[in-house]
């Protein structure tokens, strides 16, 4: 019977480890490669150094991201609807940055104000099957950590 006991305590444990591991490792969330380090989006909240959260009153946002329609005004750029796939370009790696996006704003993390106008710190251009504008706004911000070069832009 103590078999049984330890052997039910332990299953629950072993799946969670398991879970983990999978998710931590796996590269089908979003990422991004800058130079030696990749930045990836991650569900784990607490496996993330950076958190971010969204909002819809410019007022409480510290950071303003515009969705452009146009590639060539974008300060990042998504397009990965070709043939060709990248995967080796965001392996999980110790210099990894995980991004986590919260339901609400975490002490200390940014808060993205996402809209079609301007004026904006970053802007993105998303044409992309598996990155949504929101996704490309918090690896961006997350990558960069927060404001560029409209600092104190008011709308």
């Amino acid at each position: 019977m103590l078999r049984f006991k330890i052997l039910a305590s332990v299953i629950p444990v072993l799946a969670a480890a398991v879970f983990a591991r999978s998710e931590i490792g796996s590269v089908s969330h979003p990422c991004i490669a800058l130079g030696d380090t990749s930045v990836e989006l991650t569900s784990l909240f607490w496996t993330a150094g950076v958190h971010v959260a969204f909002t819809d009153d410019p007022a409480r946002a510290t950071v303003r991201v515009q969705i452009t329609e146009d590639a060539d005004a974008a300060d990042f750029a998504v397009v990965d609807d070709g043939l060709g796939s990248e995967s080796e370009s965001c392996q999980a790696t110790p210099s990894t940055r995980l991004i986590s996006i919260a339901a609400q704003p975490v002490d200390g993390g940014q808060v993205i104000y996402l809209s079609t106008e301007g004026p904006a710190d970053y802007r993105v251009y998303v044409r992309s099957k598996t990155f949504s504008q929101r996704e490309a706004a918090a690896l961006i911000v997350g990558a960069r950590g927060g404001h560029r070069h409209l600092q104190a832009a008011s709308l």
